[in-house]
């Protein structure tokens, strides 16, 4: 999907309840992020709404293949268009980052989170979005989440630890199938409840959290 179908996809029914009950499990990780530095990669922008005003400074990059839009809808654009491989930063310049419709979308996922820590100081923190290989969502390409490479478990963790990242959190979200009955999203809570409880290892998609693991050597004075 280009940037203009994953904007229809996030002001529709089904992709406005998709994006709350991802928030949701986000919020619960990032309550606050006061003074940082925050980047979304891919297509974050809908997420990275409800951390702008108190952020020090948001932006999102948004991958070539895409295309780019202008966000926020009012003043300056806080988007660039960019090469997932080689990031407009200087290095640890990045405290928060959030990747969704990036890493299952990218040639080389391994390179783009080595791309990803470069840019990011010292114990900063990823958030990672990504289709869950087992789930429903990844089946049908009826959204976003239906399109690349989606992942299993095992698979985001090797791909973390070769990127020099270490992941300290693991979570889930899109239980109920993939589909735009009114039945389905006034009961989307319910499903993501039941589906947390009975089948976690099923969900549309796996979110992580991990932390730069940075070797910081020290000048011994002789």
């Amino acid at each position: 999907m280009d940037v203009v179908e994953l904007r229809d996809f996030y002001a529709s029914r089904l992709g406005l309840a998709s994006r709350r009950l991802i928030a949701h499990r986000l919020r619960r990780r990032w309550s606050s992020l006061g003074g940082a530095t925050v980047m979304g990669l891919g297509f974050a922008t809908p997420n990275l709404e409800s951390w702008s005003t108190e952020a020090a400074r948001s932006f999102g990059f948004m991958m070539a293949r895409q295309g780019v839009i202008h966000w926020p809808p009012e003043g300056d654009s806080a988007t660039a268009l960019v090469d997932e491989f080689d990031l407009p930063l200087l290095e640890s310049t990045v405290d928060f980052a959030l990747v969704i419709h990036g890493l299952e979308l990218t040639d080389n996922p391994e390179e783009m989170l080595q791309e990803v820590w470069r840019v990011m100081a010292p114990q900063g923190r990823l958030m990672l979005i990504v289709p869950n290989r087992r789930g429903m969502w990844a089946r049908f390409d009826s959204t976003p989440f239906g399109y690349g490479q989606p992942f299993s478990r095992p698979q985001l963790g090797k791909l973390l630890k070769e990127a020099r990242f270490t992941a300290v959190a693991w979570s889930q979200a899109l239980f109920m199938p993939p589909f735009e009955k009114s039945m389905l999203l006034t009961s989307a809570p319910a499903w993501e409840r039941l589906g947390s409880w009975l089948s976690p290892a099923f969900s549309g998609v796996i979110i992580v959290e991990a932390v730069v693991h940075r070797l910081v050597f020290n000048k011994i004075a002789t």
